[in-house]
């Protein structure tokens, strides 16, 4: 592919920030892949080897932008991912992970520390699309004239993934419209009744729906792609608090694999909507306390609250919802 097939190109040549990446990977045609989109979206790649390079330790600076790509990793290979995500913190260098569905708990797990963005298996156009997020983050970039279709596609996608991340990131649950199906907040203590007679005090909070109810509308839901394209009643945000919920009822713990399988969208797809969510205080990560490498994924008392409410309102007809 050549360089001049796309390329970023600074607004101020003298003000704009000169980005610099890393690459590791042990397949060597994906490493050179990469690290011809980097150099093609204008970015100076630093450093570009196998993933024996983190192993060693190396105390070098690393990029502004560290991509990697771990299908699979042992024992050692993560924990120097795990100190690879702790340098990425310290250094505020953003971290793009692509792995296995496989490796992916044990990835997310030792990565608790840069927020980095995770890849499960993705295509070259997702790449490109994770490059662009972090150039999203850029704003003295500025796109260039482009030569061939399939690199005008690919450059779209990394504009619309930052109008999409803009999106995302306006999402707040009390900003859910009051005729919605739910709402995570609860009247305040201030608030008084039209009367104003009387403060209106929180009742006390409803039980958590029995789990097999709950099991039971995934089941409806999940049923529907029998007959129907999957992605047309894709709602990610309402299976993952659907499942989580059906688990925090029965006290047991989710892995992220298992809450993106939940999701009924691709586990890239799934990841951003968890990553988002966790933002907004819907989620949160639970580290495993046997095994540090391990995390779990559950609802917060405030999304588990909404949610116990959402199941008193509807009573008895909550298994006709799908």
């Amino acid at each position: 592919m050549s360089q001049a097939d796309f390329a970023y190109t600074p607004a101020n040549d003298a003000a704009a920030p000169q980005l610099a990446v890393s690459v590791f990977a042990d397949r060597e045609w994906l490493r050179e892949e990469i690290r011809g989109d980097a150099r093609a979206a204008g970015l100076t790649v630093r450093e570009c080897g196998a993933l024996v390079s983190l192993l060693e330790g190396d105390p070098r600076p690393l990029g502004d932008v560290i991509l990697i790509d771990c299908p699979q990793l042992d024992g050692s290979g993560l924990a120097a991912l795990a100190r690879l995500d702790m340098r990425a913190r310290r250094s505020g260098a953003r971290l793009v992970i692509s792995t296995s569905v496989a490796a992916l708990d044990d990835v997310f797990g030792c990565c608790d520390q840069s927020a980095p963005q995770i890849l499960v298996d993705p295509t070259r156009a997702e790449r490109v699309i994770a490059l662009g997020r972090v150039l999203a983050d850029v704003p003295a970039l500025h796109l260039r004239e482009l030569a061939e279709d399939d690199r005008l596609t690919l450059l779209r996608l990394t504009e619309q993934v930052s109008r999409i991340a803009e999106r995302l990131e306006t999402f707040e649950p009390e900003a859910r419209d009051a005729t919605g199906a739910f709402r995570f907040e609860s009247p305040s203590r201030a608030f008084k009744s039209e009367a104003g007679e009387q403060e209106l005090l929180r009742a006390p909070r409803p039980p958590l729906p029995d789990p097999r109810l709950v099991r039971r509308i995934i089941r409806q839901r999940q049923l529907r792609s029998r007959f129907f394209a999957g992605e047309l009643f894709a709602d990610p945000a309402w299976d993952i608090l659907l499942d989580l919920t059906a688990a925090r009822a029965e006290h047991a713990r989710v892995s992220v694999t298992s809450l993106c399988i939940a999701s009924g969208v691709p586990p890239t797809t799934a990841l951003r909507w968890i990553g988002q969510m966790t933002c907004v205080g819907l989620l949160e990560r639970v580290e495993d306390e046997t095994d540090r490498r391990r995390a779990f994924i559950a609802l917060s008392d405030g999304a588990a609250e909404g949610m116990a409410r959402y199941f008193a309102e509807v009573g008895r007809s909550a298994a006709q919802l799908v």
